[in-house]
């Protein structure tokens, strides 16, 4: 076969391209480190490596928000701490204003005091985060939460009832922020489901209590019984005020009785006793019709002391009570002067134990919301136990589908360096046995 110098030449010069081609590429991998440099060095892995890199990106995304959850969550949990230790010092001060003791200037030094309280409360429902934004304004972000409202003149909420959510996992979106109204607004008052307050004296009307009736929250025995009372349109004047009692007392020389009433028409009570029944200090006053057809309502609450002829104390459904509210009326007590008929010192007592359980509420309340953002951090550390093996998972798949094997390139480098200049050599040789090197 005849072998022109031509191809001579052309197989030379593909020979050592070829072989400069392949130690390039090789020293490409040895600098990056990777084996798969472009789709074509291995199709395959390609494909798997740009499926789990979106992968890795999406679960570093996870990580991000639920860093970023937390972070806003922990906060929360500080404010929240915060509420905490201003309701139980307000609850202090109310122990300490109930004292018999106190002078009219030392409920003001309470009032001053419990105004402060207020002050920093108003401070603490209007925090912001570290992104300037209002932490307890619902979505309202950008929109302060709490501020006094001119049509009330009474503290008013303006965020929304939302709770901004962010996306930790791939089917999970937790909550990252508190609604003010729910944590600030809606404290049950009372004992959660029925309060009891001061109702006047009946034989004088328009003045408070008269005896030294003291009540407590009030209690329920069976939460089933009081329900069905509740729905039961048989018992109330008016279904729409089902829950709305009174208890008027009669005093007659050593006896003193109750009756209670079905007030859900104001103004046109109903007795629910078929006789009033008889009165001793400290004991239950079980709420009940015993008229045809006799209901028990499940409930009960205590009174001590002595009411006089015609005191009367009201039960109502609990209803929404701000922590705001609540603080403003039991410093407007402090601030009432005590005297004999139009504010009693046990009113004042009545209206300072009404405010502790009040209060009783709002730390509940408090708690409740606590347990709710305590639950979601645990629920994000859980998540990002899986968002960070699964990110090991990704990088070590990774690594399989790309990651160079040293050793194994090393070796070919080396190789490809011999094959390379044995090309080169026998190039040289071969390019001087043309003819025109003998003429």
């Amino acid at each position: 076969m005849r072998v022109s110098s031509n191809q001579i030449f052309d197989t030379g010069v593909l020979g050592v391209s070829r072989n400069q081609g392949d130690l390039f590429k090789l020293q490409n991998q040895l600098s990056t480190g990777r084996r798969v440099l472009t789709p074509a060095d291995d199709p395959v892995a390609s494909a798997q490596a740009l499926l789990t890199t979106q992968s890795n990106s999406v679960n570093a995304q996870h990580l991000e928000a639920q860093g970023n959850a937390k972070t806003q969550l922990a906060t929360i949990e500080g404010q929240l701490n915060s509420l905490t230790d201003l309701l139980q010092n307000v609850r202090e001060r109310l122990v300490q204003a109930a004292s018999s003791t106190l002078t009219a200037t030392d409920r003001q030094a309470v009032a001053d005091e419990l105004q402060a309280r207020l002050e920093a409360l108003t401070s603490l429902s209007n925090a912001m985060d570290g992104r300037g934004e209002f932490l307890f304004s619902g979505f309202k972000g950008d929109t302060r939460p709490f501020a006094i409202d001119p049509a009330t003149n009474a503290m008013g909420y303006f965020g929304d009832s939302g709770e901004r959510k962010l996306q930790v996992d791939g089917s999970r979106q937790i909550s990252s922020s508190v609604a003010g109204d729910d944590l600030f607004m809606r404290v049950r008052n009372g004992n959660g489901t029925f309060q009891v307050q001061t109702g006047g004296n009946f034989v004088t009307p328009g003045q408070i209590n008269q005896g030294t009736g003291k009540l407590d929250a009030g209690s329920v025995t069976d939460i089933t019984q009081w329900q069905a009372a509740m729905a039961n349109a048989g018992i109330w004047s008016n279904p729409a005020n089902a829950g709305d009692l009174r208890v008027i007392f009669t005093v007659a020389g050593a006896n003193t009785t109750y009756q209670i009433y079905d007030n859900s028409v104001p103004g046109a009570p109903v007795a629910l006793l078929a006789a009033p029944a008889a009165y001793t200090s400290g004991q239950a006053i079980v709420l009940e019709k015993t008229t045809a057809p006799a209901v028990n309502f499940g409930a009960n609450f205590v009174i001590d002391g002595a009411p006089a002829n015609g005191d009367s104390f009201s039960i109502s459904p609990s209803s929404n009570q701000s922590m705001f509210t609540t603080l403003q009326d039991v410093i407007g007590a402090l601030k009432t002067q005590i005297s004999g008929t139009t504010y009693t010192r046990v009113e004042y007592y009545n209206d300072v134990g009404s405010a502790m359980v009040n209060i009783d509420r709002a730390l509940e309340n408090v708690s409740r919301v606590r347990s709710q953002v305590g639950s979601r951090l645990r629920d994000i550390d859980s998540l990002n136990e899986v968002a960070q093996d699964n990110k090991l998972q990704f990088e070590s798949r990774l690594s399989e589908l790309q990651d160079l094997d040293y050793a194994k390139a090393i070796s070919d480098f080396t190789k490809k360096q011999m094959q390379l200049e044995a090309a080169q050599a026998s190039f040289a040789k071969t390019s001087q046995l043309s003819l025109f090197n003998y003429l």
